[in-house]
């Protein structure tokens, strides 16, 4: 979903065991320079812990979704973030960017689920309604029909996207800041025409909610290729806020 800093980061060490762990290593130190996952993953612990103090109504989704939303792409230099191989990354490599932990305090939209979002995500996954009661702990019944695409999440994501395929992907998104008008920003997947409606949504109030559908089409003379391309989907009021949604999709021949 997103990175975080996570190289040369020095942290806390046990005195238990060794740098190496080896038994004939003697060496104790209370801290140590580490990298890795482990040591990005307590940054967005943090920083979610301080988003729920900062918004105690939020929901473990809204705090995930300002963190997302708000990342970005850019290091340090402010030059295009590169893996390891020195290339260009993509959204494989970081998710949504590299967390902004004072843009994420104020997020401006946010993209929240509710318990029957998750029911519904498990329906789609093949889970029925005894299945579902092991652990709601009450009868629920899966609707008629549920498009997984559709799960409230502040990325889109498309497994399997061939020629002649068309695909429409629902969103909602509820204003947590001040009332704005945002205009949708598009760049779309190389080779796939991606379009948005409505293209603008005015908020008057905070927590109102507004819901949009993205079509996405395959160009009629695009390259034959199996491979992931990639894009964005951003809602800005042309001032302060920008949220933005990585687009992946797996091009199929």
């Amino acid at each position: 979903d997103v990175t975080a800093p996570g190289v040369n980061i020095i942290a806390a060490y046990s005195e238990a065991v060794s740098l190496t762990e080896l038994d004939s290593d003697k060496r104790r130190t209370p801290f140590f320079t580490l990298s890795g996952t482990s040591m990005s993953c307590p940054h967005v612990a943090g920083l979610a812990g301080l988003l729920k103090a900062l918004h105690p109504d939020w929901s473990p989704a809204a705090i995930k979704s300002a963190i997302i939303t708000s990342a970005t792409t850019l290091d340090n230099s402010r030059k295009p973030i590169l893996d390891e191989s020195l290339n260009k990354a993509t959204p494989f490599d970081y998710g949504a960017g590299h967390i902004q932990p004072n843009r994420a305090m104020n997020p401006g939209l946010v993209y929240d689920l509710n318990i029957t979002d998750y029911l519904n995500f498990l329906c789609g996954r093949g889970y029925n309604s005894s299945q579902l009661k092991m652990f709601y702990g009450k009868p629920y019944t899966c609707p008629k029909s549920f498009n997984i695409a559709d799960f409230n999440y502040p990325a889109i994501t498309i497994p399997k996207f061939g020629p002649g395929h068309s695909m429409n992907i629902t969103r909602t998104v509820t204003n947590v800041g001040s009332p704005r008008t945002y205009k949708v920003h598009i760049k779309a997947p190389p080779q796939v025409r991606v379009s948005v409606d409505p293209r603008e949504l005015i908020f008057k109030e905070k927590g109102e909610k507004k819901e949009f559908r993205v079509t996405m089409t395959l160009k009629p003379q695009s390259m034959n290729t199996s491979d992931y391309v990639f894009g964005w989907l951003t809602w800005s009021d042309g001032r302060h806020q920008r949220v933005r949604s990585p687009i992946s999709v797996n091009l199929t021949q």
